[in-house]
């Protein structure tokens, strides 16, 4: 007997893109609605029309322990689009490097004490906080919610230099967050599930990026999924309610007055739009205070294209040090092999972008070439062929000191809707991964429904 339930994904980004794809494969009739014009959410790539290019807003990394983002790369056939390389590059001002190994036992090395500066003792300081920090994160102190990440650093004895090279970046990296603020339980459930993930898979978590641009990542696989499939997709298509009688989902109310018939939903919305279409839920109002509650945290991110190269050594750079100033600079001509007939192209990234947020793209420029020349000497004379700023207010949902506990679970208390989204409770923090896993376990509670036949 066949399923002829209808199932509705609201929201067109990762989490509502891996929804309607794990459905579509699993053999049911899936509409997915889209607010926008295009799918892709917070994932996506942009035209900059005066040099006809199509680049992203906003560099992704990838961890290799991102296993329901592969289980997704590989439904739409992407998977090959990700590298991982075996070192990353750590710059200071003025242009001093050191490499920082991804794998195996130069990875261990940089858990150690990657600062050039770092003295035997500092090594010997890192070494042993490093342990006490993995020991923590599998076994975590009652109290770690309540602290900041930097207070936690502070708590475990981790040497300034360990911090500055590593641990205070790969924080910032996680949670979006500076460690003044961050949440040290966030961090160390992240890190707990890296440790566990490395013990799966009998190797460390390593970090890697996308070779190519977001929409051929995420977006054009899942289209082909579609019509393969037959998934509809409705662009522009506000849902204002999710209609639940007599305990069962009947249906999406519209912006337009309309309403799509339903007989399931997957609710892929982020924290900050979900706001009225659970109204006919009983238990929304905890689900909108938890939404509230965790709040946003700015992302920055800002394309340059450039008369000339920085002369970087690696695809990604951290930029450590300076003025507090820990930012990261990806290289596109290594990372996806493009030509430099419009410049060349670099990628910056500002997480926790709090005092950048609200500025015009000109400052925001202006501070990022200054950035540049402090760390790449050949940046002194270079000049902005084309600039693209892409400030993202509300980029992920808020992971400071008071928000543990708040994500709701995917499970509600109507059978027939579920909630997706890297804001829902998972093993990671606001990240695709959590994104993926989350519409994972969506779709896993819909497939155990029964069947519904109908006449």
């Amino acid at each position: 007997m066949s399923d002829q339930r209808r199932y509705v994904v609201i929201g067109g980004g990762l989490a509502g893109l891996a929804s309607a794809v794990w459905l579509a494969e699993a053999g049911k009739q899936v509409t997915l609605l889209e607010r926008r014009g295009r799918l892709g959410g917070r994932t996506h790539a942009l035209e900059v029309a005066p040099l006809r290019d199509v680049p992203d807003n906003g560099q992704h990394v990838i961890a290799s322990g991102y296993d329901h983002l592969f289980r997704y790369l590989t439904s739409v056939g992407t998977r090959q689009y990700v590298k991982f390389p075996h070192q990353g590059v750590l710059r200071w001002p003025g242009g001093r490097t050191a490499m920082m190994g991804t794998k195996g036992l130069p990875a261990v090395r940089a858990l150690l004490g990657a600062h050039p500066d770092a003295s035997a003792g500092d090594r010997a300081r890192a070494a042993l906080a490093t342990m006490r920090m993995g020991w923590q994160c599998l076994n975590q102190p009652t109290d770690l919610a309540e602290l900041t990440t930097e207070q936690w650093f502070q708590r475990l004895g981790m040497p300034d230099t360990a911090r500055e090279a590593l641990w205070d970046w790969l924080a910032l990296g996680i949670a979006a967050e500076p460690v003044r603020q961050e949440s040290a339980k966030i961090f160390a459930d992240v890190m707990a599930t890296g440790i566990r993930l490395g013990v799966k898979h009998r190797r460390p978590v390593s970090i890697g990026y996308p070779t190519t641009d977001l929409d051929t990542l995420f977006v054009s696989g899942a289209h082909r999924v579609f019509e393969r499939h037959g998934v509809a997709v409705h662009y522009r298509a506000v849902a204002r309610r999710i209609v639940i009688e007599d305990g069962v989902v009947t249906g999406v109310a519209m912006a337009d007055g309309g309403v799509v018939p339903a007989d399931a939903v997957v609710c892929a919305v982020p924290n900050s739009s979900i706001a009225g279409l659970l109204d006919d839920l009983p238990e929304h109002d905890e689900i909108y205070a938890a939404a509230d509650k965790l709040g946003y945290t700015p992302i920055v991110s800002t394309n340059l294209y450039l008369d000339r190269p920085l002369g970087t050594k690696g695809a990604m750079e951290a930029l450590i040090g300076g003025a507090g100033v820990i930012d990261e600079v990806f290289d596109r001509q290594r990372m996806h092999g493009r030509g430099t007939l419009n410049g060349w192209l670099y990628c910056l990234t500002t997480s926790g972008a709090y005092d950048q947020i609200h500025k015009p793209g000109h400052e925001v420029v202006d501070e990022q070439m200054d950035l540049l020349r402090r760390y790449y000497p050949e940046a002194a004379e270079a000049k902005v062929v084309h600039a693209q700023v892409v400030p993202m207010p509300r980029a992920t949902f808020s992971q400071v000191v008071g928000t543990d506990g708040l994500r709701p679970g995917q499970r509600t208390s109507v059978p027939t809707l579920v909630i997706a989204g890297d804001w829902t409770r998972t093993d990671w923090s606001a990240t695709m991964e959590s994104a993926a896993q989350s519409a994972a376990k969506a779709v896993d509670l819909l497939l155990k429904l029964p069947v519904l036949a109908k006449v």
